[in-house]
C-alpha cells in the first residue's frame, strides 16, 4: 500500500541542504510553531564531496557528480519523513475549522465551545466588549466635535423657524445662521410687514392683505 503524506497549507519549509526545519502558523493570528532544526548526514556527506571536487577534480570530481545524483533521492525521501514527523508533532496544536476550512490555533483562534474558529464563532463576551468600545468612542466624536453655536442650531426652535441659506436681500450666500447679511446688513430674521401701513406680511405674499399695497414695489 502506498503511503499517502497528509499535508496542510498552513506551513513553510525552512530546509536547506544541510538539514531540514519547518514552520507551522495559525491562518487567523499568524502565530504558531517552528520545529527544532534536525541536520542532514546526506547534506553533510555531499558537503564534504563538494569540497574535495573542488580541491582536486578528475576521480573525486566523478565521485561528487555520483554522490550528488543519489543524494537527491536519498535527501527527499528524508525531507519526507522529516516533514512527516514534524507534522505529526505539531497537528494537536491547531484545529481546522468544519466551516471555513481555516487552520487556526488551539490556543487563542479556536472556540472549543461551538467547535468553530473565533472568525466563524466569536467570543460572544469579547464583541460585546468591543461594540460597547466603540460606540462610546462614536459618542465622543460626535460630542466633542460639535460647537456652541451648532447645538444652538440643533435645538427644535431653530428647527421651527428655519434657517436661510442665503440673504432674502442680496442673495449673498450666509456660512451659518445669524441675524443681519454680513454683505449688505439687511435683516435675516423677523416678520416682514408692509411698507404703506405696516401690517404683518404672511410668507410669500405679492400684497399685502389689508391695503393691497405690492410687496416690494
Amino acid at each position: 500500500m502506498v503511503e499517502r503524506i497528509e499535508f496542510t497549507r498552513n506551513y513553510s519549509d525552512l530546509s536547506t541542504n544541510q538539514g531540514f526545519q519547518f514552520e507551522f502558523y495559525c491562518d487567523r493570528c499568524g502565530g504558531g510553531f517552528r520545529t527544532r532544526f534536525k541536520p542532514s548526514m546526506l547534506g553533510a556527506v555531499s558537503g564534504a564531496m563538494d569540497t574535495a571536487s573542488s580541491l582536486f577534480g578528475g576521480l573525486f570530481g566523478k565521485a561528487a557528480d555520483l554522490s550528488e545524483r543519489v543524494r537527491s533521492a536519498s535527501w527527499e525521501k528524508a525531507h519526507d519523513d522529516a516533514f512527516s514527523e514534524a507534522a505529526s508533532e505539531l497537528q494537536s496544536e491547531f484545529a481546522k475549522c468544519p466551516r471555513c476550512s481555516s487552520w487556526v490555533c488551539r490556543k487563542d483562534c479556536w472556540n472549543k465551545d461551538r467547535g468553530l474558529c473565533k472568525n466563524c464563532a466569536p467570543d460572544l463576551g469579547v464583541e460585546m466588549s468591543a461594540a460597547q468600545s466603540s460606540r462610546t468612542v462614536e459618542e465622543i466624536w460626535a460630542h466633542s466635535k460639535m460647537a456652541e453655536e451648532d447645538r444652538q442650531m440643533l435645538q427644535e426652535k431653530s428647527w421651527r423657524e428655519g434657517v436661510r441659506a442665503s440673504c432674502p436681500n442680496c442673495e449673498a450666500p450666509l456660512a451659518k445662521n445669524v441675524k443681519f447679511c454680513p454683505e449688505c446688513g439687511a435683516k435675516i430674521k423677523g416678520d416682514p410687514h408692509c411698507t404703506e401701513c405696516g401690517s404683518k406680511l404672511l410668507p410669500g405674499a405679492k400684497f399685502c392683505p389689508e391695503c393691497g399695497t405690492k410687496v416690494g414695489g
